[in-house]
């Protein structure tokens, strides 16, 4: 009879082993998913973007017309903001200064507490 309960309770932890690899391989592939989703919507979203905001400065958009902006575009803008933002830093003058410590002793780095020091069985 003890048994039959222990092959139960086996039979039980290993489906249960089971269902937490099929659940977590379904939300692996569920957050692939969504991640697929999202990154090809927003180059959807940006055309839209662009094409609306040329409506409203006036200038005539075709619905056809795929608005793409440039490799060559993009590299420049993004030069310019490396090197906007590394102009925000301190220049700082280099010099480093080492100054003694008035008190040389510390009980951390003192040698007298170390691991070989065995209290004296009795």
């Amino acid at each position: 009879m003890t048994s039959l309960i222990l092959l139960a309770t086996d039979l039980a932890a290993e489906a249960g082993g089971y269902t937490i690899s099929v659940v977590s391989i379904m939300v692996v592939f569920a957050a692939l998913g969504i991640l697929v989703c999202i990154f090809m919507t927003i180059p959807k979203l940006l055309t839209w973007n662009i094409k609306s905001k040329l409506r409203k400065s006036g200038t005539p958009v075709p619905e056809t017309a795929h608005v793409n902006v440039e490799g060559d575009v993009n590299a420049a803008i993004a030069m310019a903001l490396h090197l906007y933002f590394n102009e925000l830093h301190d220049e700082e003058s280099n010099i480093i200064t080492i100054k003694n410590a008035t008190k040389q002793y510390s009980p951390w780095s003192s040698k007298i507490y170390g691991v070989q020091n065995q209290p004296v069985k009795k």
